[in-house]
């Protein structure tokens, strides 16, 4: 089937389906400084931890969408249990008072806070809550080494820690923390959320299920079991021979981000991707915009199923997808594995995958402040 021709343009996802040199890749440009933007950090009840990495923060305003002046924002950090510090920035209402709601925010899968995740995270905060999108371990401004690599286990740890944070401050309502995941930080989110009952109500947008797509490639529905595992053994058997060359380099091979320049015959999923990634959103620290992961990145999510307890799930949980996005069939298969009558699906009509990257008009922002507001209220 034609969908099989995409796959070979969508190199920047994740490492591993894509082997091949189909990007030119783009340095990414160091930007930092030493202190995070104007506004203290939020004193928290829980001691400063002796392993801190120390983190050199930008204090400009580097985001890619407009600073919103209903808010106030700063930068913090936070650690995990595998002593990874990480940066984000935190977005908080100017009219707030008391204890109050909170929203941990990541992704996309290879995007950083700057890109999709700080917009969801500034436009809550003017819809009443404490918000803060964070940059997942080893990208971005967080710390862990080596860089440019992706766990399924750290970075569902990276929402916990999160939950730690926000539980420790004196302005937060530790029974009333949830947390959105967007595109592959969605499948992480629902990871969480069902091991971490400190999660009240979780929301996915235009969700990825990572191991499932670095497992099978995608449309693996269309494939009978067979031929899926003979595909997965090959690109077993590929990514421990980059293990092996990557040893004897003393470096890592990376995978690439969003192919470019786009070939005449990339599908339109692709066009968008590079819309977003090289266009519109460019980052300078975003993996896709520019080299990509670690290629080795894939071989963990190929054999631990992100998605194995999603049915134990007992908190709320709303999963939005775009009508017309490639990767629907994630969000629709995840919410069949849920239980409970607090679950919602809801199809955005007319949207592509990436429209819920940034489209203000196509993001429900009024639907997922309306569903946070219900279970953290």
């Amino acid at each position: 089937m034609k969908n099989l021709k995409k796959v070979k343009w969508f190199s920047f996802v994740l490492a591993g389906l894509t082997l091949a040199g189909l990007v030119m890749p783009v340095d990414a440009a160091d930007v930092s400084s030493k202190s995070g933007k104007a506004g203290a950090v939020h004193q928290i009840s829980s001691t400063p931890w002796e392993g801190e990495e120390h983190l050199k923060l930008t204090s400009a305003w580097d985001k890619t969408f407009p600073e919103s002046d209903k808010v106030d924002h700063t930068k913090v950090t936070f650690h995990n249990r595998y002593g990874i510090t990480l940066a984000a920035d935190l977005y908080m209402p100017k009219n707030r008072q008391g204890r109050m709601p909170a929203l941990a925010v990541a992704g996309p899968f290879g995007a950083v806070k700057e890109q999709a995740a700080g917009i969801y995270a500034q436009k809550l905060a003017e819809m009443g809550f404490i918000t803060m999108a964070f940059d997942p371990s080893f990208i971005g401004e967080s710390g862990g080494n080596v860089r440019n690599v992706a766990s399924p286990d750290i970075n569902t740890e990276d929402f916990c820690a999160a939950v730690d944070y926000l539980s420790n401050r004196s302005d937060v309502n530790p029974d009333k923390i949830g947390i959105l995941g967007i595109c592959g930080f969605g499948g992480m989110a629902l990871n969480a959320a069902a091991i971490d009952t400190r999660i009240k109500a979780t929301v996915t947008s235009t969700m990825y299920d990572m191991s499932r797509v670095t497992a099978n490639g995608y449309f693996d529905y269309e494939k009978d079991s067979d031929t899926l595992k003979k595909e997965r053994m090959e690109r077993r058997k590929a990514l421990n021979q980059q293990r092996t060359e990557d040893y004897r380099n003393g470096t890592y091979q990376r995978a690439g981000g969003v192919v470019d320049p786009l070939p005449e015959d990339a599908p339109q999923f692709v066009k968008d991707y590079h819309a977003y990634y090289k266009g519109r959103a460019y980052h300078p620290r975003s993996l896709n915009s520019n080299d990509g992961w670690n290629t080795t990145s894939a071989l963990s999510f190929t054999n631990m199923p992100l998605l194995s307890y999603a049915d134990e799930i007992e908190n709320p949980v709303l999963i939005i997808h775009g009508e017309k996005a490639h990767s629907r069939y994630f969000s629709e298969d995840a919410f069949r594995k849920l239980k409970g009558n607090n679950k919602e699906l809801l199809i955005v009509p007319g949207a592509n995958h990436t429209d819920l990257y940034d489209n203000m008009n196509k993001i429900p922002f009024d639907k997922i402040a309306a569903f946070f507001h219900k279970y953290l209220g």
